[in-house]
């Protein structure tokens, strides 16, 4: 079994899985916690999620918005577990290729994941730079 979870500081988690099932349906398990938003103490918000699974056999991807962030400390004591992967920075581009590409029947390998951060990272790009040097290029023709 293979749970995602998409978790943050106020409703920043429930918008990105919203977004998510929208534009991927039927895709994956998906669970969102926006820590914050109601009286649950987050570590109850992730005993909660977590209800059901097997630690040491399923599989479990956190997605989380800031790292060092107490929602994010609160996910690291799991780490431990042999398919249990934490990756903070969540934003739509890189939660889509991660989850669009996981493999059906197998655990995600770890690799996979550094690649896919890797390609995101390429991704960050401060348009106004790209821009401009768009104008200059076509000036040059």
């Amino acid at each position: 079994m293979r749970k995602i979870i998409f978790a943050s500081h106020h409703r920043f988690a429930d918008g990105l899985k919203d977004t998510f099932d929208y534009i991927a349906p039927n895709v994956a398990d998906v669970t969102a916690i926006s820590a914050y938003v109601d009286n649950v103490p987050v570590a109850e918000a992730i005993k909660q999620a977590l209800t059901g699974l097997d630690l040491s056999k399923d599989e479990v991807l956190v997605f989380t918005d800031l790292l060092g962030g107490s929602v994010n400390q609160a996910f690291t004591k799991y780490v431990s577990n042999p398919h249990f992967h934490v990756i903070s920075g969540m934003n739509l581009p890189v939660v889509m290729s991660i989850i669009l590409a996981l493999p059906k029947d197998d655990y995600v390998d770890e690799n996979f994941l550094r690649n896919c951060l890797e390609d995101a990272r390429q991704q960050l790009i401060y348009v106004n730079d790209k821009f401009l040097q768009t104008e200059l290029d076509e000036e040059d023709e």
